[in-house]
């Protein structure tokens, strides 16, 4: 399983928020600059983040982007959800209604059981993370 640049960017993106944001908005120019991103991919993806409530944006000279609420309280999971659409490691296990009845094996399916149990690895996993623990990281391995 491989997640997309969406995730990988939008993490980056988001660590980069919660680094720089003591009370100071940090702007698309900035964040393209230091993760080496296309401003215009990085704008479409905190438009994602933005629209499901992760990060605001602040608008003016000064404007850019702040986190929506606390570090703590923003994991991983919530990253790649908005990014990704779901955290699913093959469309049977995903939710009924995006997933449908594409697999006329599903009722009696033994690899499913498999594949239920890689999500919620995957899911708890990326849900234990917070940005605030991505950011102490960060620090450790700058003043290393």
């Amino acid at each position: 399983m491989k997640l997309s640049t969406k995730s990988t960017y939008g993490l980056r993106a988001m660590l980069n928020i919660a680094l720089g944001s003591n009370g100071e908005a940090i702007s698309i120019t900035d964040i393209s600059r230091r993760e080496g991103i296309s401003a215009s991919y990085l704008e479409q993806l905190l438009n994602k983040l933005r629209h499901d409530g992760l990060i605001e944006s602040i608008r003016g000279p000064k404007g850019g982007y702040v986190l929506s609420k606390e570090a703590s309280d923003i994991t991983v999971a919530d990253v790649v959800r908005t990014l990704e659409g779901g955290i699913y490691p093959v469309h049977c296990v995903g939710p009924r209604e995006k997933t449908g009845n594409l697999c006329k094996k599903s009722s009696g399916c033994v690899p499913k059981i498999v594949w239920h149990k890689l999500a919620k690895a995957i899911n708890d996993c990326l849900g234990s993370i917070t940005l605030q623990d991505m950011c102490a990281e960060a620090k450790k391995i700058n003043k290393a």
